[in-house]
């Protein structure tokens, strides 16, 4: 295995390269993680608008059973009705909705005739809609009780619609506290290990190739005893190992950090994601490291790649904030796909078969980079054999 014991070697005088990358990742990785801060309570509560309610329609049960439905959703604001005075309320936002009910209201309502109630409003604000729905809400209600129970007399339909109204459906709220505070931790730690990954693995592939694909050292090693199928073999096993031993420094400090959160189905999806991610970042940085001639473009190339790569798919900046345009162009790199997953796996509370087909369909085209990419590089270094 003398290959593979060079192999070691290299790595081992380029160990303060890599050294750099791995403690700049960890420093980060554990600074981000201490200063990161659950959300807060997103949790629903009703929110009460001022408004005005002028009755033009005189002394009326269903008028007043209106008024005080809303008066139940809403703050009922005591204004008189004088227009100026009604539109400095307005405009000082005292109340944000003056609603106006018109004379003979009511005995349209009960007729069956349709009715415009008049509104005065602060344009495009949210409590319109939300008023809107109550008195439409109310008005429907009406509406249906003369259409099918014709004859019932106001105090008899007031009620029925009070008690229709006050009916809620309870809603329960399950709540992922304990599951999104280690979920977003850990999905921002894995993110950011797609950066360290390249970086290493770009600098210690490359330091190796630079020193294997020497003409002079290549032409002793076709002199060798060593059949070069069997020094293929133990430089692809000296990548792969590299590759993994990198990947398992990288992930053993999630395991310290969210401890029990990496044996769930969340935290083995972050970790199959992370893997697979390292295959392709291998078959990457084997190809660079076929292509680079020089230790200074070895360096640029990996702080380029690494760093191109984390701002264009979502590692630095949240996918979610990046434009179309930037994000096509990112869906032409694995690192958009392994972030895309990353994120995927770290918002779901639970799984069925829909986001776990859009997980795994990430993780295929991740698996399909790197094929793609070795077999590229595959055809490269039999083109370069043939030549020589």
């Amino acid at each position: 295995m003398q290959v593979y014991k060079a192999f070691f070697r290299i790595i081992q005088k380029n160990r303060s390269q890599i050294l750099i990358y791995l403690v700049v990742f960890m420093v980060l990785a554990l600074l981000l993680t201490n200063a990161y801060t659950p959300p807060q309570d997103t949790d629903f509560t009703k929110t009460r608008f001022n408004i005005a309610f002028i009755n033009e329609d005189g002394d009326s049960e269903l008028v007043a059973g209106l008024k005080t439905y809303l008066g139940e959703n809403a703050n009922l604001v005591d204004l008189p009705d004088d227009p100026q005075q009604l539109q400095d309320a307005l405009f000082f936002r005292q109340v944000v909705y003056i609603l106006r009910v018109p004379e003979g209201f009511t005995a349209a309502m009960l007729n069956g005739q349709d009715v415009q109630l008049e509104k005065t409003i602060v344009p495009d604000s949210p409590s319109n809609i939300y008023m809107d729905l109550l008195i439409n809400k109310y008005l429907n209600t009406v509406k249906t009780y003369v259409t099918y129970l014709p004859g019932l007399s106001q105090a008899k339909l007031v009620s029925y619609l009070a008690a229709d109204l006050a009916e809620e459906t309870p809603v329960t709220v399950i709540s992922g506290s304990n599951h999104s505070a280690n979920a977003e931790k850990s999905g921002y730690y894995f993110n950011y290990i797609s950066y360290s990954l390249f970086a290493i693995l770009i600098l210690g592939v490359c330091s190796v190739m630079l020193v294997f694909n020497d003409t002079d050292l290549k032409r002793r090693n076709l002199c060798s005893p060593i059949r070069s199928a069997n020094m293929n073999f133990q430089m692809i096993l000296g990548n792969l190992s590299f590759a993994v031993l990198t990947w398992l420094v990288l992930i053993s400090a999630s395991f310290v950090m969210y401890g029990s959160y990496m044996f769930t189905t969340n935290g083995l999806l972050l970790l199959l994601n992370s893997f697979i991610f390292t295959l392709a970042a291998l078959s990457i940085s084997y190809l660079i490291g076929n292509l680079v001639k020089s230790r200074g473009a070895m360096s640029a190339v990996a702080n380029v790649f690494a760093l191109g790569t984390s701002f264009l798919s979502g590692v630095f900046v949240p996918q979610e904030l990046l434009g179309a345009n930037v994000l096509t162009i990112a869906s032409f790199t694995p690192t958009y796909w392994y972030v895309k997953a990353n994120n995927e796996i770290a918002n779901a509370v639970s799984f069925n078969a829909d986001n776990l087909q859009s997980i795994f369909t990430s993780m295929v085209l991740v698996l399909a980079f790197g094929v793609a990419v070795l077999g590229v590089t595959l055809v490269l270094i039999k083109q370069r054999r043939v030549e020589a």
